[in-house]
């Protein structure tokens, strides 16, 4: 399966499945082009230093639809079958997720549905949670809200702040995106409702 992956910043989740893909435990998964809307993104620096097709499609000044549909028509002529948001911080326009229904994956950094948005990891730790973690799930229409593909519960220690909760999440993260793209390239499960099981024999 053909993935695009879009991201802003560092890109330690999109490094995190290319290390994945690289070491088998990804069969049958290629990275097919890395799109980022910030040109100094490192994430985009490190996936041109690693060979794969680097594409910087900026939104400033322009409308989200319009930077989407830009997008969209790179990702289609990479022939990108699941789309991997890795710390992509711009929301995706009705359009964009309508190219690629029930084919868009992201990572957040809490257990949905506590504490969508930005800042998760803060959020949950003044909140005061004793156990937190991060969730993959499907793309809709509504902020950090569609089907849940897999979840990974991280502690939360009286001697954390948020900056030590967030860097044990995001080692969990890195884990949970790679575990959850191989249940969605396996083909063996499917949503069923709000559920994301195995599929009836």
């Amino acid at each position: 399966m053909r993935l695009g992956i879009l991201l802003s910043g560092r890109g330690s989740n999109f490094l995190a499945i290319a290390d994945s893909i690289q070491r088998g435990r990804l069969p049958g998964a290629e990275i097919a082009v890395v799109v980022s809307n910030l040109p100094d993104a490192p994430g985009i620096v490190a996936a041109s230093e690693r060979g794969f097709p680097a594409v910087v499609v900026e939104g400033r000044g322009r409308k989200r639809a319009e930077q989407d549909a830009e997008i969209v028509a790179q990702l289609r002529e990479h022939r990108v079958e699941l789309v991997c948001l890795a710390g992509y911080m711009r929301l995706l326009s009705p359009g964009f997720i309508d190219a690629f229904p029930q084919r868009i994956v992201n990572i957040h950094p809490s257990l949905l549905p506590s504490f969508p948005g930005l800042d998760a990891q803060k959020q949950a730790f003044e909140y005061g949670v004793k156990v937190s973690g991060c969730t993959v799930h499907f793309v809709d229409e509504h902020l950090d809200h569609g089907v849940i593909i897999l979840q990974k519960a991280v502690p939360v220690f009286d001697t954390d702040d948020a900056h030590t909760l967030a860097a044990r999440i995001l080692e969990q993260e890195h884990v949970a995106y790679s575990e959850a793209l191989a249940r969605v390239i396996s083909g063996k499960y499917e949503a069923r409702g709000r559920h994301y099981v195995l599929r009836q024999a």
